[in-house]
């Protein structure tokens, strides 16, 4: 048998990715890519933020019966110049550069003061997922023309002076998207309606049009009624009192950066399927994010403070956020100076901040209309009220199936008080000195604390019977609600006790190596819990920035989850005029350093924390007990050494 040689591997293995080759390679980590529609968004994004700078009134988007998509504004034209750094023209830079654009200056210099577009990979990632791209700006009396295909130039930027009877401004981008990189290159029609309408009643006074060539119909969208004349046309059931809209911006003496704000329209039905939709500057954000999160706060808190004036609450009501926010249908456009999205696509909006900067505008606007109008708010309330009753009978009713053989609750858990299984949440805290933070910092209502006497046991190895010999795993098992099972087992999910086992451990090794503990515990034990996505990991923050005062605003302690929030903090600082370097930053390390109110947060508090779902990913079953056996178990030291072997290099040590 011949003896493969050994693969060599040294300086010359390292491939470094240029220009538009990471996209090319991992297209899903820039676009969607179940069709081309995210890709020409980009390009309509664009356009948008020129109309949204105050720059164009019109946007036209054509589908050629060729397959290529054009997109057509009257802005001010992407600059064709060199650049003063680079040495080439400024509109090749902008399709052919990764992390090149004009969105990043936010100074009141900048380009764009609010705009969707925050990594500057926006239009670079459709010429690269195109087989061709014709990019045409009109600016200062000239007509400045270059096409790429497959993200390369193929015809060099020729720029020539507009006719006498022909000077217009603006940018033109037809694209020919690659089908290779999408399951369907055909465009979804209703989606794409849908996006172009939506741009049309963010910006009132805007016309967008949609012309197909094939079947030569056109569609043309003009909005003079804004958020109102949409939400009541989209809505299929009668609102149950009048429409709540507003809108509220920052000046200089708020909190936030001038201008930043949101307007709204919400409206309250009986039945009927809600209507839901959140923006960004104009992005379409469909996960929700941040700014919804500051709408249900704003709403919550001001039908809650009515309710509380006017004594509505029956004696044995708990209102909860959901209550109002259940039957509430909106549109919800914010403005965020600097957003921060999850993922590069923008569907979830992660600014912590937008919470607050909603709900500070949302709140005294509804308290003071509830109260101009008491009979609307006692409908609103009653709607809301009702809700709350509804949702604790189901609680109690589970309640009831438990019977009487419930095991008696370990004494150390700090149980919450709502018996609605779906709402509560238990987290498993490293350490005793965290646990107490958080026991202080919970939400009484839903949140529950058990906490964590140091490692613990290895399980992967030990046999179900012996589980309960280890007193920290009873009392897990216990406290959850699910005796322990295997993956084919058809364990009895009925007297689970909360919707989400969320671990809490420390940003440092010993957290991660309890981290990984409790994960082997719930998936060889526990494995149900993780397939009915019951099982959560907290991010606690790694670091802590020391922030000295700035104008009107105190001196501050600001907690950053990872590096990219850091980076985007010191950003913020430096916009706020605080001289480099004045603050302070500090890797966290322990949650017991953390005051109570610093772990609500950073870590507990629904709406800013971040809470990463367990799941499989791309392994199926027996793949990840395979790699998880490596891992854990005892008598693979050698499979250990070489894994470590092979991925060493890759390890970031943080000493």
């Amino acid at each position: 048998m011949a003896v493969k040689p050994p693969t060599e591997y040294a300086e010359s293995s390292i491939r470094v990715l240029k220009g538009l080759e990471p996209v090319k390679q991992r297209p899903g980590m820039y676009t969607r890519t179940d069709n081309p529609l995210h890709v020409i968004q980009e390009v309509l994004d664009n356009a948008a933020d020129e109309a949204l700078a105050g720059h164009g009134r019109k946007i036209k988007v054509t589908l050629h019966t060729d397959g290529s998509v054009s997109v057509d504004d009257d802005g001010r034209g992407i600059p064709f110049g060199l650049h003063p750094e680079e040495k080439a023209p400024v509109i090749e830079l902008v399709f052919t550069r990764l992390h090149a654009g004009g969105k990043f200056d936010k100074g009141k210099g900048g380009a764009y003061s609010f705009s969707g577009g925050l990594h500057g990979v926006g239009v670079s990632v459709t010429n690269a997922l195109a087989q061709r791209l014709e990019a045409t700006s009109y600016r200062e009396g000239k007509v400045a023309r270059l096409v790429f295909e497959a993200g390369d130039v193929t015809e060099p930027l020729v720029v020539r002076a507009q006719g006498e009877g022909d000077r217009r401004q603006g940018t033109t981008v037809r694209a020919w998207p690659d089908a290779k990189y999408f399951e369907t290159p055909v465009l979804p029609m209703a989606e794409l309606a849908h996006l172009l309408r939506s741009k049309a009643v963010l910006m009132p006074g805007v016309t967008v049009t949609l012309t197909v060539e094939k079947t030569k119909e056109t569609q043309t969208w003009l909005y003079k009624g804004g958020l109102r004349d949409y939400l009541m046309q989209t809505l299929n059931a009668d609102p149950v009192i009048p429409l709540f809209e507003g809108e509220g911006y920052a000046t200089d003496n708020d909190n936030f950066a001038e201008g930043e704000g949101a307007q709204w329209c919400v409206a309250f039905t009986e039945d009927g399927q809600p209507v839901r939709e959140s923006y960004v500057n104009l992005i379409p954000t469909s996960a929700g994010g941040t700014h919804e999160s500051g709408l249900r706060d704003g709403l919550f808190t001001a039908v809650k403070s009515f309710i509380e004036l006017h004594s509505l609450l029956p004696k044995g009501v708990k209102l909860l956020p959901e209550d109002v926010f259940a039957r509430a249908s909106y549109v919800l456009s914010a403005k965020v100076l600097d957003p921060q999205f999850q993922g590069q696509i923008k569907e979830r909006l992660n600014s912590r901040d937008a919470v607050r900067l909603v709900s500070s505008f949302v709140r005294p606007a509804l308290e003071l209309w509830l109260n101009q109008h008491v009979e609307y708010g006692k409908k609103l309330a009653e709607l809301a009220i009702r809700a709350a009753q509804t949702r604790q009978r189901a609680g109690q009713k589970v309640e009831k199936r438990k019977g009487s053989g419930v095991a008696v609750l370990p004494g150390k858990l700090t149980d919450c008080e709502s018996k609605d299984t779906a709402h509560n949440e238990v987290f498993l805290v490293e350490g005793d000195s965290a646990g107490g933070s958080a026991k202080m910092g919970r939400d009484k209502e839903c949140q529950a604390i058990l906490p964590l006497r140091g490692k613990v046991l290895n399980t992967w190895e030990v046999e179900r019977d012996r589980l309960f010999a280890n007193n920290e795993i009873h009392d897990i098992a216990v406290a959850i609600g699910v005796d322990p099972h295997g993956p084919n087992d058809t364990p009895d999910l009925s007297g689970l006790r909360y919707g989400k086992v969320c671990i809490l451990s420390d940003a440092d090794v010993d957290g991660s190596h309890i981290q990984v503990l409790l994960l082997t515990l719930f998936f060889r034990h526990f494995p149900k819990l993780i397939e009915a996505g019951n099982v959560y990991v907290a991010r606690p923050p790694l670091f802590r920035v020391d922030a000295p005062a700035r104008g009107k605003k105190p001196a501050s302690k600001v907690y950053a989850l990872d590096e990219g929030e850091l980076v985007a903090i010191l950003d913020k600082l430096r916009k706020e005029g605080v001289r480099e370097g004045a603050w302070s930053i500090s890797r966290f390390k322990g949650l017991g350093e953390m005051s109570a109110e610093q772990l609500w947060d950073t870590t507990l508090n629904p709406d800013t924390r971040r809470l990463l779902p367990v799941q499989l990913g791309t392994l199926d079953f027996a793949q990840t007990e395979a790699l998880i056996t490596k891992l854990m178990g005892k008598g693979e030291a050698a499979s250990r050494r070489e894994l470590m072997e092979i991925h060493g290099d890759a390890v970031e040590v943080d000493i």
